[in-house]
């Protein structure tokens, strides 16, 4: 495992980022990583070389469940090898039904919210703290300047902004700018190789001030590993799904990540891998990685250790510049038009 710079930051940092948003998360009233899991995948992801760990407060049934799992790993370990993000703004129920104050992005909640996440992690700064969302109720000079406040407090070392728009991003660099309050290093989009148009304004954002890109989902949700065959051609949401797989009991997955442009991208992912010699997995973060307008860490969330050393694997490919055009080539259509989504 190689290490890179994080965009501006000063921070070195694994080519892939452990996601721990299954930890504790309880779907179907099964959970889908319990803490022996969690900590045997932790292990897992220290000895591949991953010093990246990414969580959230509101992972886990209830929310916290995740940072306490990172956390109690964590206290069996030296804190100052690994980089540690979390997040913040979604309602959070780890202390019951949420109050009119327990979500947003405004001083009380981030406040709250900060404290409750160092505790669980167990923890006395954050390398990175993440805003979730944008919010549309709450002024975002009042978000900034709290966020500076606790990077001048040495309770969190860098900040980073999750899904929102181009526009968003923009207005919120430029507060911190003009206002000389900390700034956004790091953005977490869903970003891969069947998804990129839809995030283009927003990278172009990234790749002119520097910043950062930890794309979330970057196998498409499982789509990019190549276990789902298409049962219609003419129709792209249907799907031929393993049983257990998340296409099976996730209504998320047909909006997010069906769609004609995914199996065209999903074709050029496989006729890559077989001559890489390579998983189809291993070929979309490969891809990822492969930008050189700024720089990408994806975030994988392996369900098993087996899986996790697959994705590993991906650090050790490198595409032919021919290989990653022709993956996002794909994405168009003959004429010339982007595939619909």
């Amino acid at each position: 495992m190689d290490y890179r710079r994080l965009g501006n930051t000063g921070l070195s940092v694994s080519e892939l980022c452990l996601g721990t948003w299954r930890f504790g998360r309880e779907t179907n009233d099964v959970v889908e990583t319990g803490r022996e899991e969690a900590h045997e995948l932790l292990d897992a992801a220290a000895d591949h070389g991953i010093n990246f760990i990414d969580t959230a407060n509101v992972y886990g049934t209830p929310n916290g469940e995740s940072e306490e799992y990172v956390g109690e790993w964590l206290a069996e370990r030296e804190r100052e090898d690994y980089v540690v993000a979390s997040k913040v703004y979604f309602p959070f129920d780890g202390r019951g039904e949420p109050g009119p104050n327990d979500s947003g992005l405004g001083r009380k909640h981030i406040r709250a919210q900060v404290e409750g996440t160092l505790d669980r992690l167990d923890t006395d700064y954050l390398d990175i703290y993440y805003i979730h969302r944008w919010d549309e109720e709450t002024p975002i000079e009042e978000t900034m300047r709290v966020l500076d406040e606790l990077v001048s407090e040495g309770k969190v070392h860098y900040l980073g902004a999750s899904t929102m728009a181009a526009w968003q991003l923009t207005k919120a660099l430029w507060t911190s700018d003009v206002n000389d309050y900390a700034s956004f290093d790091v953005v977490q989009p869903l970003h891969h190789a069947g998804y990129y148009e839809d995030v283009s304004e927003y990278l172009d954002v990234c790749i002119d001030q520097g910043i950062a890109v930890c794309p979330y989902s970057p196998l498409a949700g499982g789509f990019l590993t190549g276990k789902y065959e298409r049962a219609d051609p003419d129709d792209p949401e249907q799907v031929i799904a393993p049983d257990g797989s998340r296409a099976s009991f996730d209504d998320r997955f047909e909006r997010f990540y069906l769609s004609e442009r995914g199996w065209e991208v999903l074709d050029a992912v496989r006729e890559v891998a077989d001559e890489l010699d390579a998983t189809p997995a291993q070929t979309a973060l490969a891809w990822l990685a492969g930008w050189d307008e700024f720089t990408c860490v994806p975030i994988v969330g392996a369900r098993t250790t087996d899986q996790l050393a697959e994705n590993v694997a991906a650090a050790d490919l490198e595409l032919s510049d021919a290989q990653w055009d022709r993956i996002m080539d794909a994405r168009y259509a003959p004429d010339g038009t982007l595939w619909g989504h």
